[in-house]
């Protein structure tokens, strides 16, 4: 629990991705995973109401579930080449220049784990805003050097028109690539949390001077949160407090 108003972790995680659309007005939102989702949607529902969401077959999306446009499959990636797309994707293992690798572990040659191959994930940093939430931080994740580079970070991304990879949040932090040489640079860590601690469980090293909180959900998106967008508290088994 965090502050006077008894958030949870989960509830932090939420808010800072609905921060990841801050100003993005009318664009396409891919989040992945429930607490993206979560977070997406409570953008809509406040500071963002020009996102589009979709159900990521045809069908655009308010809030709530309910049917507001069409969008066919084929049509997505009209959106996506001219960058009118925002994805927030999961990651295996991310580098300090944003690289990620959500397709293999180990050498190239005999990976000792294969995960779900690079997918969209080369297309999506070459095309569009391409943000990361990670629900568990760890040295595992957070890596010196990716063994397998799906998306694309700062230090390969020379050659491309556009490129933005934009933020990354965890469990325990958001981060953001605003450091001179666009490494990463810890933007917030969450309220309780030491910023030893992500650095600890981070394998590259990080600036901890004056590291601010990450907010807390206001009274109104909290009601949001627990009443209307997630009301059965799933957001608790993703990142539990």
């Amino acid at each position: 629990m965090s502050g006077e108003l008894d958030v949870t972790r989960a509830e932090v995680c939420v808010a800072a991705c609905a921060d990841l659309f801050a100003s993005d007005g009318e664009i396409l939102a891919s989040p992945m995973g429930l607490i993206p989702q979560l977070g997406a949607k409570l953008a809509r529902l406040t500071g963002a109401p020009e996102l589009l969401l979709s159900d990521g077959e045809a069908t655009l999306l308010g809030p709530d579930g309910e049917p507001e446009g069409w969008l066919p499959f084929r049509q997505v990636f009209d959106v996506v080449a001219h960058g009118r797309r925002h994805v927030v994707m999961g990651a295996n293992q991310v580098d300090r220049f944003g690289n990620q690798n959500i397709s293999a572990i180990g050498p190239h040659d005999r990976p000792t784990r294969q995960l779900l191959g690079v997918r969209g994930a080369p297309g999506n940093t070459a095309n569009h805003r391409t943000s990361y939430f990670v629900p568990r931080h760890s040295r595992r994740v957070f890596v010196d050097a990716v063994d397998v580079v799906s998306g694309v970070g700062y230090d390969r991304a020379g050659g491309l028109t556009f490129h933005d990879v934009h933020r990354v949040v965890t469990n325990l932090a958001v981060f953001d690539f605003d450091n001179p040489d666009r490494s990463i640079r810890l933007r917030s860590v969450h309220p309780g949390v030491d910023p030893e601690e992500v650095a600890a469980r981070t394998s590259f090293p990080l600036v901890l001077d004056g590291v601010p909180a990450t907010r807390v959900p206001t009274p109104g998106e909290l009601d949001l949160i627990r009443t209307r967008l997630d009301p059965d508290g799933t957001r608790e088994k993703v990142v539990p407090s």
